[in-house]
């Protein structure tokens, strides 16, 4: 009799166990955005230009060279800072000048970012200067979305595909 009575007593409790780790797991409900609000994350990942031009050996430098040496461009590894711009609705968010990663600042320039918006329509731009020019931007792109409560806007930038992608 005190043999079932304790199995009972430990399947009680290992049901009240389950039953509150089960309230606990799904209450309170957590938003990372708040209710009414959309994100937009920025990613950016990209290298600049090359501070100096490449040179092109010429060939008696060529010839004057070790041959485990050889190469036939001379390039400086130092990359230029990346300006980047990012407005909702023609107002800034945000803009930033990054510098170039490494100990020779030679990496890539990187971001990451997130911003809470009110959903609803919206007119997002994206801009990245990633050359040598003092003005303006090389890379422009502008998106009119509908953006729904709770919803992540993805914005990365590959220059091989044309610059900024929105996701």
């Amino acid at each position: 009799m005190l043999r079932l009575r304790n199995f009972i007593g430990q399947g009680a409790f290992y049901v009240a166990a389950a039953a509150v780790t089960g309230y606990l797991a799904a209450h309170p409900i957590y938003h990372q955005v708040p209710e009414g609000d959309a994100q937009i994350k920025l990613a950016l990942q990209h290298g600049g230009a090359r501070v100096a031009d490449c040179r092109r050996f010429t060939a008696q430098e060529l010839a004057k060279m070790p041959s485990a040496e050889r190469r036939p461009n001379d390039c400086s590894r130092e990359r230029i800072p990346v300006a980047i711009a990012l407005s909702v609705d023609g107002q800034t968010i945000y803009e930033d000048v990054l510098q170039p990663t490494g100990l020779s600042r030679d990496g890539a320039s990187k971001t990451y970012r997130k911003f809470l918006v009110p959903a609803g329509r919206h007119v997002i731009e994206a801009r990245l200067r990633d050359t040598k020019r003092g003005v303006g931007f090389d890379y422009e792109k502008r998106l009119q979305a509908e953006l729904k409560p709770w919803q992540n806007l993805a914005i990365d930038f590959n220059a091989e595909q044309g610059g900024f992608l929105f996701r």
